[in-house]
């Protein structure tokens, strides 16, 4: 019998998950279709694997490793997924593995939707177009963020990871910056001695703010200035 090793994977948190360490619902479908693939086929499961919130470009992924060392150690001579995006949208990864290591280790890549299987050599020039494909999909998806968020801070949003000192994020819109009253003063007394003068030229952009209780030596405890 065969030994298949089931791999699933989905790059976006699912939104209708119930806490983060669930499976989403795109995955648990997956793993649906594909263990009953598996079972119409005759074929034993030997393990699933998933990859739940992780990009399909590259290898950083801690199942898929797992089922590669598995391939390797000769555990599984199966890997089925849903769509040979599922494994990998790098073309890079898919020839490294469909094509040479996975050859080479015995083991057979099927994917259901879009038909590729590695025991069907008439279908291999199918499975690179696809990889090109996917990996066009990223490069694509890569720019379009990049044009995204290019446009959003032009019309005055603001895209930062956390807000600047002396602002806090909106609570009602987090790419809103207010003004954080807690630490406004400081902010204003730092600026009017630096409009006055009081700071030398050679520390003006040099500034490190400490907390007021623990300033020593310091412009009435306000900030330090470091060479």
């Amino acid at each position: 019998m065969e030994k298949v090793g089931v791999y699933c994977r989905l790059s976006d948190e699912d939104r209708f998950k119930k806490n983060k360490n669930d499976d989403s619902e795109s995955i648990a479908n997956q793993k649906s279709m594909l263990l009953k693939y598996a079972l119409d086929q005759d074929w034993e499961v030997v393990d699933i694997y998933s990859d739940d919130d992780y990009s399909g470009a590259g290898v950083e992924r801690p199942d898929f490793n797992r089922l590669i060392n598995d391939c390797e150690n000769g555990r599984i001579n199966i890997v089925l997924c849903k769509t040979q995006s599922r494994f990998s949208r790098d073309m890079e990864v898919i020839e490294r593995y469909l094509h040479n290591k996975f050859i080479e280790w015995g083991v057979r890549f099927v994917s259901i939707v879009d038909n590729a299987d590695t025991n069907n050599e008439a279908n291999k020039k199918s499975r690179q177009i696809n990889g090109l494909v996917n990996e066009w999909y990223l490069e694509d998806l890569s720019n379009n963020v990049k044009k995204s968020l290019k446009n959003k801070r032009e019309d005055g949003l603001f895209m930062g990871s956390f807000a600047p000192y002396g602002y806090m994020k909106d609570p009602n819109d987090k790419h809103k910056l207010i003004i954080d009253e807690n630490v406004a003063p400081i902010v204003r007394e730092i600026f009017e001695k630096y409009k006055n003068g009081e700071l030398s030229g050679k520390y003006k952009n040099k500034l490190f703010f400490i907390n007021r209780l623990d300033s020593v030596n310091c412009l009435n405890g306000l900030f330090c200035i470091a060479e």
